[in-house]
């Protein structure tokens, strides 16, 4: 009785062991299996059905239209199209403003972007910039620290083509903040760099530049950091009614 006893033992511990090993080398499988999946090539017709996507979402065409898909869903900003990317692309919903209701500028510090609106408020372009380092800077003719101010502003003067300033050349620069500027900058790298002002692609500084008439409303923030400017808004719209009136 013992020894059948034993034999059984030793055979429930045999299959048990053989359950372990092949769940084992199922999982071992199912992980390789994922790997190679995520590693696979897109097809051309991924690549196109990613490519329409992006226009559906308002990034538009291109490779910048893919810088600022991953700027926006905090990815590794490469340019290239990775099967993760594709795959958070397909249900990704499309990027909206923080304010609302009417036409404004953002700059969205965290992700290295600014926004453009329409007079609803909805987003009608985006721009990738480059924006105060948090840096000490020390140059032959100024020296401070290279910041970015966070809050809402207006555009209160502009100069067409390029203006010396005592940090470098500045391209259309239109000013929001004690000499900051959005400005067209041959170096628009994809981390904050600048001496605190807004920097964007030259190829977009004329037609932005026109965009930006002074009294423009900008605001800028990060992740803890936002101020609407609905009330300035408002009070836009209150004094332009009252000129119509009169």
């Amino acid at each position: 009785m013992i020894t059948l006893k034993a034999s059984a033992l030793k055979e429930l511990v045999v299959i048990g062991l053989l359950l372990v090993f092949q769940g084992s080398i199922y999982a071992g499988n199912s992980s390789d299996k994922q790997k190679r999946t995520r590693s696979r090539p897109l097809t051309r017709l991924e690549l196109k059905e990613a490519k329409s996507r992006l226009v559906e979402l308002g990034y538009g065409k291109g490779r910048n239209a893919l810088v600022m898909f991953q700027k926006w869903e905090r990815r590794k900003v490469t340019g290239n199209l990775t099967r993760d990317d594709f795959d958070i692309l397909l249900t990704a919903s499309a990027p909206a403003a923080k304010d609302f209701g009417y036409r404004h500028v953002e700059v969205d510090l965290d992700r290295q972007i600014l926004i453009l609106t329409d007079n609803d408020g909805n987003i009608k372009q985006f721009l990738p910039v480059s924006t105060g380092s948090n840096k000490r800077y020390k140059e032959k003719r100024a020296s401070g620290l290279a910041y970015t101010p966070r809050g809402r502003f207006r555009i209160y003067a502009k100069i067409s083509g390029w203006r010396e300033s005592p940090l470098g050349l500045l391209y259309y620069p239109s000013y929001f903040s004690d000499g900051l500027a959005i400005h067209g900058n041959p170096s628009v790298p994809r981390t904050p760099q600048s001496h605190g002002c807004v920097r964007i692609p030259m190829s977009a500084a004329v037609s932005v530049s026109k965009l930006l008439p002074v009294g423009t409303i900008v605001l800028i923030y990060d992740k803890d950091s936002f101020v609407s400017a609905k009330d300035w808004a408002e009070a836009d719209r209150i004094k332009a009614d009252a000129v119509i009136r009169n």
